[in-house]
């Protein structure tokens, strides 16, 4: 068991000078939530957020952490097998047991504590819809446990908190700064919370929702102390919170883990196989080159350098079957093509509305079919592109800001359509990127307010890497980072395969 044994602030005393020995540290995840507030006919810890269920991403967090040698979940009724299977897929080695909660609070705990069974073990109670928990949060109230036998985790108000009466009228307004937000984990040693529990048993009023009140009220005087929470651990009860949770998953994923050094990159990317369509230039065509850098062998396709267009299923099928046929592999598929007509809609002729649509849209959808037999054998990834003009229509482009909101709900289904093939999904969404289609769209602009397509591809062949799936990755330019260098247009162009921008 690998835990830190430095202790937090002395800002209250202990309530016992013996020394704590646990035999191990439990975390057990709740989840026994049915989802009413949501307003769904499943569980909300089974609902997807940022292409996995909620439940799984939270139990990543514990199955991660070194400070957790064990994880029991408790489950809603009838959802028991579900919830196996997510952990039988997702390979969590620290999950011993999944089994169903009781009817209340009260009951659940009870079944945790008889599961973790007798002797001095540190135990955590953690909502299964927070998933969002940070390792330092877990980190932090593991080792809070060596100095007070029960901990929880909370966060400031932010909010004036009132207290009304029976007729919703004010009869009293709390000092803020010592109020706080409740959070989980709640951490306890095992025979806190045993012995309040089993003090409770003979109040037949008892009632509980949070734990920490359980030893508020039947062991005064026990300490508990209180470690920082944070905005992102939030709960998801109501349809808001789902929105919430899939855009911090998002930002979460803007940080993808960069590797160190070229050594590194090396060792990820030698023997794989990259196929890039729209890789002749701009951002596929710096991907392809660092893709290579590294050793990896790369096909970029495009319409100007091979004749491919994405619209069509027999050259994407040509394109891929080449990449195949001469490495015996495909593993990942990266589509970086599309044009940008700008004008007003009603302006627009229709050869220039369906160019626009099957580069941009028909294109990826193509491709995705085309190469998910591939990505199958490999559990590879498919890489998509969108803008920011995805979360807000752009006049003058409505059309391509279309598309490209299109893509990001690709990315989103397919993401969940492929989990069981072990294939992963991803967009990227690079800010104003100096590319030769954003030139020529909107000519000279100054350099540093342009990302350098470089800077994009970097962080593509990051996510290319890693285990993200689902996830719309935003790429924004560093403070510091040099500017851009405009590209200029070539004659390529006038063919409109570019890259998203």
């Amino acid at each position: 068991m690998t835990q830190d044994h430095t202790t937090d602030r002395p800002d209250a005393t202990p309530e016992t000078p013996a020394p704590w020995r646990p035999s191990r540290t439990v975390a057990v995840v709740l989840a026994g939530g049915t989802g009413i507030r949501l307003g769904l006919g499943i569980p909300k810890q089974l609902l997807k957020i940022a292409g996995k269920p909620i439940i799984e991403h939270t139990l990543a967090v514990f199955d991660a952490a070194p400070e957790i040698d064990e994880i029991i979940v408790l489950m809603a009724t009838g959802h028991v097998e579900q919830a196996q299977q997510i952990v039988d897929r997702a390979g969590f080695r620290k999950v011993s047991k999944v089994t169903e909660g009781g009817d209340t609070r009260n009951a659940t705990t009870r079944i945790a504590l008889d599961a973790v069974g007798e002797g001095d073990v540190n135990i955590l109670f953690h909502d299964a819809v927070r998933p969002l928990v940070s390792a330092r949060i877990v980190r932090e109230c593991v080792n809070a446990l060596w100095t007070y036998s029960a901990v929880d985790v909370a966060i400031p108000s932010a909010d004036t908190i009132i207290q009304v009466d029976e007729n919703d009228c004010i009869t009293d307004i709390p000092v803020r700064a010592t109020l706080r937000r409740g959070q989980t984990p709640q951490a306890f040693r095992s025979g806190t919370i045993r012995e309040a529990y089993r003090r409770a048993e003979g109040d037949p009023h008892f009632a509980a929702t949070d734990d920490c009140g359980v030893v508020l009220r039947y062991l005064p005087g026990t300490p508990i102390k209180v470690i920082d929470g944070s905005d992102e651990n939030i709960k998801v009860t109501h349809p808001v919170d789902v929105h919430l949770a899939d855009k911090l998953f998002q930002l979460a994923a803007a940080q993808a883990p960069r590797l160190t050094d070229h050594r590194s990159y090396t060792e990820e990317l030698t023997g794989r196989t990259v196929v890039v369509f729209g890789g002749s230039y701009g951002i596929g065509h710096d991907l392809a080159e660092l893709a290579r850098q590294y050793g990896a062998q790369v096909f970029p396709f495009s319409r100007s350098s091979t004749g491919t267009h994405v619209e069509r299923a027999e050259d994407v099928t040509a394109a891929l079957k080449t990449a195949f046929e001469a490495t015996g592999r495909i593993d990942h598929v990266v589509v970086t093509a599309g044009i940008l007509e700008k004008g007003a809609l009603a302006d627009l002729d229709e050869e220039t509305m369906d160019r626009v649509l099957q580069v941009n849209f028909v294109g990826p959808v193509i491709v995705a079919r085309q190469s998910l037999p591939y990505l199958q054998q490999t559990k590879g990834q498919l890489l998509l592109y969108t803008s920011s003009s995805y979360t807000r229509g752009r006049a003058q482009y409505a059309l391509y800001s279309a598309t490209k909101a299109a893509l990001v709900n690709l990315t989103q289904a397919l993401s969940d359509e492929w989990a069981e093939f072990g294939v992963r999904v991803n967009c990227i969404n690079p800010e104003r990127t100096a590319t030769p289609m954003r030139t020529k769209a909107f000519g000279e602009e100054p350099e540093h307010t342009l990302l350098a397509a470089e800077t994009v591809a970097r962080s593509s062949l990051d996510v290319l890497i890693s285990d993200l799936t689902g996830q719309v990755i935003d790429v924004r330019r560093a403070p510091g980072e040099p500017a851009a260098v405009p590209a200029q247009p070539t004659a390529a162009d006038t063919d409109r395969l570019a890259n998203a921008g």
